[in-house]
């Protein structure tokens, strides 16, 4: 009973699927409610998800919302919609039960050749600077067959690539089956070229898939493991459930096992009593290691997150100026490790023409661009690359 349009275009209704990771995500929200007040000042709003979850008084006192919506219940929407018009403003945040779940319906992407398959949500662990047990719940997995099934759908539906999604994925469990068996079913599905790992804690990751990957399996060599820090004081601060030692032996391994393999991480920047030389130190760990990118936060303080109540607040010009020189130093890493591919040949699946040129990812996650007057949408395709190009590199087909 509903035709998507445009944002631009008069809406009825706008739904809004919030986050509240860090407060950037809570700015968001606010922005593109206001936004919507500008282009679509009649349209009743539906905030749903995490910001929706643990913030809902706040959101309530945002004009023209409408529905606030948890984790628990935003996937039941269209029935809520349809059971409590507009009205009286109606706020839905039960606490969400650690029990298995489904996905009722496949997440086909026309817009896109990689589709994402969620497998698991919540997390136990409680890092003091995280609020994601508050707004998702304790860890829970998806019904295997569930999984199975959409995956299923999802390549049926043309989709060449799945993407593994989780708050905490690599502690799936559920019938006896761990990510390791995930991994090892959808890799049997016929059509099915290629299967990514999205972020995953490094404790959480089994010796079986590190042998997947060095075997040229379909299973992506591209591991994100996030490492917030490589200063153990701050590590034990953050109650990260690693030790320095321990996450830069695992780095290793996996770098020596899995030729070619594209490994990047997560770091917080600026976390309560981080001195400069535990900055430096993380520094100068990230620059040793075999790490193709990192993706640099600043510490944002969470209202349920313990890391809250810590001292050492550091001041926010000194986070500035270390994220920079972590940003540089990514960027100058990601030049490098892209130029060890100089005239190798690569498998690209290609996603998208632009500025005349057709672009795609490598399984290493390496942006490529070639020209072509074929039509290559969702084709995997070799590729000679030939040079790198700022934060891409430059082929041909082969």
């Amino acid at each position: 009973g509903y035709d998507v349009v445009d944002f631009r275009e008069p809406a009825d209704l706008v739904v809004i699927n919030t986050c509240t990771v860090t407060e950037h995500g809570d700015a968001d929200t606010r922005k593109v409610v206001n936004r919507v007040g500008r282009v679509n000042p009649d349209a009743r709003i539906a905030l749903i998800g995490c910001q929706a979850q643990v913030q809902r008084e706040r959101l309530l006192q945002m004009p023209r919302v409408q529905w606030v919506v948890g984790n628990a219940r935003k996937m039941e929407l269209p029935e809520i919609l349809a059971s409590a018009p507009a009205g009286e403003p109606l706020v839905l945040t039960p606490a969400i039960p650690k029990d298995a779940f489904t996905v009722p319906v496949a997440g086909i992407d026309r817009q896109h050749t990689r589709a994402n398959l969620k497998i698991q949500d919540g997390c136990d662990f409680f890092c003091s600077f995280c609020e994601i047990p508050f707004a998702r719940g304790r860890a829970r997995s998806r019904d295997f067959g569930d999984l199975v099934r959409e995956a299923r759908e999802l390549v049926q539906a043309g989709h060449k690539e799945i993407v593994l999604t989780g708050i905490n994925l690599g502690t799936y469990q559920n019938s006896g089956r761990s990510i390791s068996d995930v991994i090892g079913s959808l890799l049997q599905i016929e059509g099915l070229l290629r299967l990514r790992i999205s972020s995953i804690e490094p404790t959480t990751i089994p010796d079986a898939i590190i042998g997947l990957m060095g075997e040229g399996t379909g299973l992506c060599r591209h591991l994100h493991i996030p490492v917030q820090s490589a200063n153990d004081e701050i590590l034990r601060a953050m109650n990260r459930k690693y030790t320095v030692a321990e996450f830069e032996k695992f780095l290793l391994e996996v770098h020596r096992r899995v030729p070619g393999v594209c490994l990047g991480t997560d770091v917080i920047v600026g976390f309560p009593g981080e001195t400069e030389a535990h900055f430096e130190e993380t520094y100068s760990r990230l620059k040793e290691w075999p790490l193709a990118y990192f993706h640099v936060f600043s510490y944002s303080e969470r209202e349920h997150a313990r890391s809250g109540k810590l001292p050492g607040a550091v001041p926010e010009e000194i986070i500035e100026r270390r994220s920079r020189r972590l940003r540089e130093l990514s960027a100058r890493k990601r030049r490098y490790y892209m130029e060890q591919f100089v005239g190798r040949e690569e498998l690209v699946l290609f996603e998208q023409e632009k500025k005349g040129y057709w672009t795609g990812l490598t399984d290493t996650y390496i942006r490529v661009k070639v020209r072509s007057e074929r039509n290559l949408a969702n084709q995997l395709l070799p590729v000679r690359l030939e040079r790198v190009e700022e934060q891409s590199m430059l082929g041909r087909l082969v």
